[in-house]
């Protein structure tokens, strides 16, 4: 992990460093290197990479928001920031310079997706659900149990059927340029009134508790359904939320509470894998159409390599830094802090599923279904995804689906 071999390194010579050398340089810079890294070697390489970024005079520079994102957290949730910067700025031999911004310095979870659209920043990175206050049709994702794994999640970004019903419409409706995400389906993670009661194996076991919500519109349907009682709170303000027991837990994914420091007060990761967990990059489709026909090559190029690399990067870190697996492996975020893992059976999964998605339960969904088709064209959203999602066998992992170039049919 970077933060490991950053430990030479004091907050106080980080900051110094990225003062001198600016923020992306340095993270750029400890991103490429290896071993352990004093303040001496990063020094160097950030001098190094300063001096190679800045050699030439770029034609565009583009500020990039990445919500809670900085070089610690990236190496546990890998969502592939800053692989995108780098080689977008290499492939463009500099003609496309990234201003990397993270730790919510200018946007968070919630407003990332309204700056851009303001053109306060040019690119974001966060979740597709926080973003969907901002840009309804990203809720198109969060139909419940619309995707059976991680797998079909990456089948689905890769495919190029997702050009027609969420790219293209995301473009018309909210000029947003869907790059790339990471994808884990969520559960509910309880906090530490849960840490001496037995692991809960079934969605029963949780009925009448008091659960964080994100921005999604779709998620609060499958929640109520659930009887999981959805109370929106503030990404931010849910690892107290936890510590104090107001409430039950929180509806999120397994690297987003390792990544945020909330493993200490998550007792027990109860994996339903209800609905998305997309940790997304997106591009100001205004700031896209200026770029040019060369340089938008260049951009999807990129969005696609990193695709390529988040795809086997987090599925390994999933197991091998956060803990997210049974049995855990030793040393792993999880396991340090006596974080439970419930994958639940088969059995539990689908009485989750009989209860809350549209498969079932199509009445709860109309409302929501037909304005996300309306907004799609007239396609039938969830249909169109859900068939996307089972062209491949229920047991492919996720690290072996095969990448595709999605803009080229």
């Amino acid at each position: 992990m970077l933060s490991d071999k950053l430990k030479q390194v004091s907050r106080r010579d980080l900051l110094r460093l990225t003062k001198q050398y600016g923020i992306s340089s340095t993270l750029l810079a400890a991103g490429s290197m290896t071993g352990l890294i004093t303040t001496a070697r990063l020094a160097e390489a950030a001098n190094s990479t300063y001096e190679k970024r800045f050699k030439t005079e770029p034609k565009f520079t583009l500020k990039f928001g990445a919500a809670g994102f900085n070089e610690r957290n990236l190496l546990i949730e890998r969502a592939g920031c800053l692989q995108f910067a780098a080689d977008l700025e290499e492939r463009t031999d500099g003609a496309i310079r990234i201003e990397f911004i993270g730790s919510n310095q200018i946007c968070g979870q919630l407003n990332c997706v309204k700056k851009t659209q303001q053109g306060i920043v040019d690119i974001f990175a966060a979740s597709t659900q926080n973003s969907a206050g901002g840009a309804p049709y990203l809720n198109v994702l969060d139909y419940a149990y619309m995707f059976p794994s991680r797998a079909a999640q990456y089948y689905f970004l890769y495919h190029p059927g997702s050009e027609k019903v969420l790219r293209e419409p995301l473009r018309q409706r909210h000029n947003l340029e869907f790059l790339f995400s990471h994808a884990e389906l969520r559960g509910i993670q309880l906090g530490l009134k849960w840490k001496d009661k037995p692991l809960v194996t079934k969605v029963g076991d949780l009925a009448g508790t008091k659960n964080r919500v994100t921005g999604t519109q779709l998620g609060r349907i499958a929640m109520e359904l659930m009887n999981l009682n959805p109370t929106p709170i503030a990404w931010e303000e849910t690892l107290d939320g936890l510590k104090q027991g107001l409430i039950d837990g929180a509806e999120t994914w397994a690297s987003a509470v390792a990544y945020a420091n909330m493993s200490p007060v998550v007792s027990q990761v109860v994996n339903l894998e209800f609905f998305c967990g997309t940790e997304h990059t997106a591009m100001s489709t205004k700031v896209f159409d200026k770029l040019g026909g060369e340089l938008q090559d260049a951009v999807r190029e990129s969005a696609y390599l990193t695709q390529v690399h988040v795809q086997a990067a987090n599925e390994a870190a999933l197991v091998k830094t956060v803990g997210f697996s049974d049995p855990q492996m030793p040393g792993t975020i999880f396991d340090k802090n006596g974080t439970r893992v419930s994958m639940l059976t088969d059995e539990a999964r689908r009485e989750a599923e009989e209860m809350c998605s549209p498969e079932f339960q199509p009445a709860a969904w109309e409302q929501w279904r037909e304005r996300l088709n309306g907004w799609a064209g007239g396609m039938d959203t969830y249909k169109f995804i859900y068939d996307i999602a089972r062209e491949i066998p229920k047991d492919t992992l996720p690290e072996n689906v095969e990448p595709r170039r999605w803009w080229k049919a």
